[in-house]
């Protein structure tokens, strides 16, 4: 059985690319959520949650900032940022680099082992 109060793992944003080819990103996405659950932390891709079916669309702009907003909400609680930029920096990225310097939330940048675009 798992001891489920045991500690605290690190709640983490993960910041990914979106736009664009989104296939490709998304599975992007999910390696770096598997990278960060694999270094222990608890991490959070909100472009990956929001973006589900029957959630937001991304394509419509009132709810893209909808979702861009809630993100950055939670992320506020969060213990760290994490940037992969095996695909590069998406100006959303950037834009929220900025706004995790101006909270003074901890950012890494990191890449994935192994990852190949396809």
């Amino acid at each position: 059985m798992i001891a489920i109060f045991q500690m605290k793992k690190p709640l983490v944003v993960i910041e990914s690319p979106f736009a664009g080819d989104i296939g490709m990103n998304v599975a992007y996405a999910r390696a770096a959520m598997a990278d960060s659950l694999g270094r222990g932390e608890a991490p959070l891709a909100s472009h990956l949650l929001y973006t589900q079916p029957g959630v937001l669309r991304d394509e419509v702009p009132a709810e893209r900032e909808l979702g861009i907003e809630t993100g950055l909400d939670w992320g506020a609680h969060a213990d760290l940022a994490v940037f992969y930029t095996d695909l590069g920096w998406s100006q959303g990225m950037k834009d929220a680099r900025k706004h995790w310097e101006r909270l003074l939330i901890p950012f890494e940048i990191r890449r994935i082992p192994n990852w190949s675009r396809g």
